[in-house]
């Protein structure tokens, strides 16, 4: 792994030519590599998370000038709430996960002597932009490796020289001004995907040819019916939102039916409350809480808030008479990230689930469950909220893409036909 100095032309270039290697390397090497980077990072766990708690010192004092986000310091913290450990077990659960190049999806027998099939493969070179996730890196490295992708990180050493792996298949990019003419090298990187704010994002579609995956917001929402089971609802809805504020599953938005205004609002109110959440209630909702002197005191909800990723202990509340009004305001607001409805109406629930147009779409779950490692993928790259190749949480299969193969007997394409004496496709499924 190369922390590269070169230019950004170069940069591309050797990765590109590193991805050609790293493509047919066989499963025992790279996941060899995986567990060298695993080894190398946690010999060096105290060094590294004492330069993460230098820059975290930094970011504190720039969050306290307003030149920060506190939801960035929050993403910064490398030894919260058990990231360290989470990073590396995310490079073994990768490691332990089937191969995903080379799998079979399709056979067809198109004539005798001629064999369609479809398998998976790398897609070549990545160029993954980030802001204040430091675990980032060994995550990304790790599917990128795994998947025989080649990276290029916007920000783990020498480890890389141990296997088999290229050193240039993994670069780290130090400087800011870098960025602008990496994102021009659409002959050598085949996709981007920024982890970032709304910002980063829109800045990266706009200034590149190359194939962008990644979601703007994490504008999360929840869908209280007047049918869910109080105490469990209380519980998952305050996990949505406070088990880790900053994150983009964190629920933003929670839609009250008006009929759960004196029954089941008041005790989820409560209980976010608790947490030290502050509400940002439309006027039905407030008044229902309004004897509960609540602290922090709800406040006023302005129609920005609906549109707001918060990433703090805030969240806006709005009162809805039915679940068609709440399937409109999501599908009208949501940025298509995870959105979920607490009831015990299982049509209601299906309806929810099909008519809402999200990656994730769940049924009496926390949102926070929106995670590639909690689905089982090992980590992930990040959450994409596209339509095209890879939604949702994005591991090894959505680092993928695939190729057509064809194996034949010297047969010419100008004999197949509907005239006399030409051949015709058999199109037999294998």
């Amino acid at each position: 792994m190369s922390l590269t100095n070169a230019s950004p032309e170069a940069a591309a270039a050797e990765a590109k030519t590193a991805s050609f290697s790293l493509a047919t390397l066989p499963t025992s090497a790279r996941n060899d590599a995986l567990q060298t980077i695993h080894d190398a990072l946690a010999a060096s766990k105290d060094e590294i998370l004492a330069a993460n708690a230098r820059d975290l010192e930094l970011a504190q004092q720039a969050a306290k000038d307003g030149s920060l986000s506190q939801a960035l310091v929050s993403r910064l913290d490398l030894g919260k709430k058990g990231k360290w450990d989470d990073m590396l077990k995310g490079i073994l659960d990768v490691k332990g996960l089937p191969d995903p190049i080379g799998k079979l999806q399709m056979k067809t027998q198109l004539d005798d002597d001629l064999i369609l099939e479809r398998v998976s493969s790398p897609i070549g070179v990545l160029l993954i932009i980030f802001e204040a996730r430091p675990e980032v890196i060994a995550n990304i490295a790790s599917l990128a490796i795994k998947s025989g992708n080649a990276a290029i990180l916007k920000v783990i050493s020498s480890a890389l020289d141990k296997t088999q792996v290229p050193n240039a298949a993994i670069q780290l990019v130090t400087t800011r001004d870098a960025i602008s003419s990496l994102l021009s090298q659409d002959k050598s990187i085949d996709l981007v995907i920024p982890r970032g704010s709304n910002d980063l994002v829109r800045y990266i579609k706009e200034n590149t040819k190359i194939p962008v995956m990644g979601h703007a917001d994490g504008l999360c929402a929840i869908y209280l019916a007047a049918s869910a089971d109080k105490d469990k609802a209380v519980k998952a809805i305050v996990d949505a939102k406070t088990d880790y504020p900053a994150a983009c599953n964190a629920l933003e938005t929670l839609l009250v039916q008006d009929s759960t205004l004196s029954t089941i609002f008041p005790a989820v109110a409560s209980g976010l409350a608790a947490k030290g959440v502050t509400l940002h209630c439309d006027e039905p909702s407030k008044a229902a809480i309004s004897a509960l002197n609540l602290s922090p005191f709800p406040v006023d909800a302005t129609p920005a808030d609906y549109t707001t990723e918060f990433l703090s202990l805030d969240v806006a509340v709005k009162t809805v008479s039915s679940l068609q009004d709440a399937i409109n305001h999501i599908n009208h607001h949501s940025s298509g990230h995870t959105d979920c409805i607490m009831t015990s109406d299982p049509a209601e629930a299906e309806r929810f689930m099909s008519e809402i147009d999200s990656a994730g779409v769940y049924w009496n779950a926390s949102t926070r469950f929106a995670d590639g490692m909690r689905y089982g993928f090992g980590t992930e790259v990040g959450i994409s909220t596209n339509k095209i190749h890879a939604r949702g949480p994005v591991g090894l299969e959505g680092l993928t893409i695939y190729k057509y193969k064809v194996r034949g007997n010297y047969q010419a394409a100008s004999d197949y036909g509907s005239g006399e004496g030409q051949r015709q496709y058999k199109h037999i499924s294998l």
